[in-house]
C-alpha cells in the first residue's frame, strides 16, 4: 500500500504538471497572453507546488531521467524504478489526453521539436538535464524530497531554463513531457531527442556529484 501510494503520487504529480505546463502552451497558441516568459514561469512554479505537495510521499520526481539518476548514485531503490517510469508517462499520457478533449483542433499539445538541427537540440537538453539534476540531487533525497527550498531550488533551475533554452529545444529535460504530447499527437519522430538527452544528461550529473561532493572511502590499513 505504501508504495501504491508513492505510484500514485508520481502518477498524480506528473499529470497535473504536464497538464498545467502543457496546457500553457496550448492556451498560449489560442489567446496569444500568455507568451514564452508565461510559459516558463507556469512549469517553474507547477514544478515547485508539486514538489511541496507530493515531495514527501513520492519524491516528486515526475521525471523519468531524475528516477534513472536517482537509481545510478543509489538514493533510490532499483525495484521501484520501473513502476515510477511508468506511473510518470502515464499521468503525462492522461494530461495529454486531457488537454486533446479540451481544445480538440490543437495539433501538437504543446510538444518539443527542434528549432534547428537534431543535434543542437539534443547537446542543449542533455546540458539543460546535467545542470537541473546537479541541482536536484544537492537539494533533495530521493525517495522523499521534502525540505524548506528543495521545490524553490529545483522549480527555479526550471524555469531559467526554459525561459532561455525553450525557443531552441523546446527545454523539455524530462522525457515524461515530452512523451505524453508526442504519443497523443502522433509526432513521435524526434521523440528519441528527449528521451536519450535528459536520460544522458541526469546521468553524467550523477558522475559529477560522485567527485565533487561524495566522500571517498577510506582504506583500513593493519600494522
Amino acid at each position: 500500500m505504501d508504495r501504491m501510494k508513492k505510484y500514485l503520487a508520481e502518477f498524480i504529480g506528473t499529470y497535473i504538471m504536464v497538464f498545467c505546463g502543457t496546457g500553457a502552451v496550448v492556451i498560449d497558441e489560442q489567446v496569444h497572453t500568455i507568451t514564452h516568459l508565461g510559459v516558463a514561469v507556469t512549469f517553474g512554479l507547477v514544478v515547485m507546488s508539486m514538489i511541496y505537495a507530493l515531495g514527501s510521499v513520492s519524491g516528486a520526481h515526475m521525471n523519468p531521467a531524475v528516477s534513472i539518476a536517482f537509481t545510478l548514485a543509489k538514493r533510490f531503490p532499483a525495484k521501484c524504478l520501473i513502476p515510477y517510469i511508468i506511473s510518470q508517462l502515464t499521468g503525462a499520457t492522461f494530461a495529454s489526453l486531457t488537454l486533446k478533449f479540451l481544445f480538440p483542433h490543437n495539433k501538437d499539445l504543446g510538444w518539443t521539436v527542434p528549432s534547428g538541427s537534431n543535434a543542437q537540440s539534443f547537446i542543449l537538453e542533455l546540458i539543460l538535464t546535467l545542470i537541473l539534476m546537479l541541482v536536484i540531487i544537492n537539494v533533495a533525497t530521493g525517495s522523499k524530497e521534502q525540505g524548506m527550498f528543495a521545490g524553490l531550488a529545483i522549480g527555479g533551475v526550471v524555469l531559467f531554463e526554459a525561459l532561455f533554452a525553450g525557443p531552441i529545444c523546446g527545454a523539455s529535460m524530462n522525457p515524461a513531457r515530452s512523451f505524453g504530447p508526442a504519443l497523443i499527437t502522433g509526432n513521435l519522430s524526434t521523440l528519441w531527442i528527449y528521451i536519450l538527452a535528459p536520460v544522458s544528461g541526469a546521468a553524467l550529473a550523477v558522475l559529477c556529484w560522485r567527485y565533487f561532493f561524495k566522500q571517498p572511502t577510506e582504506l583500513k590499513t593493519t600494522a
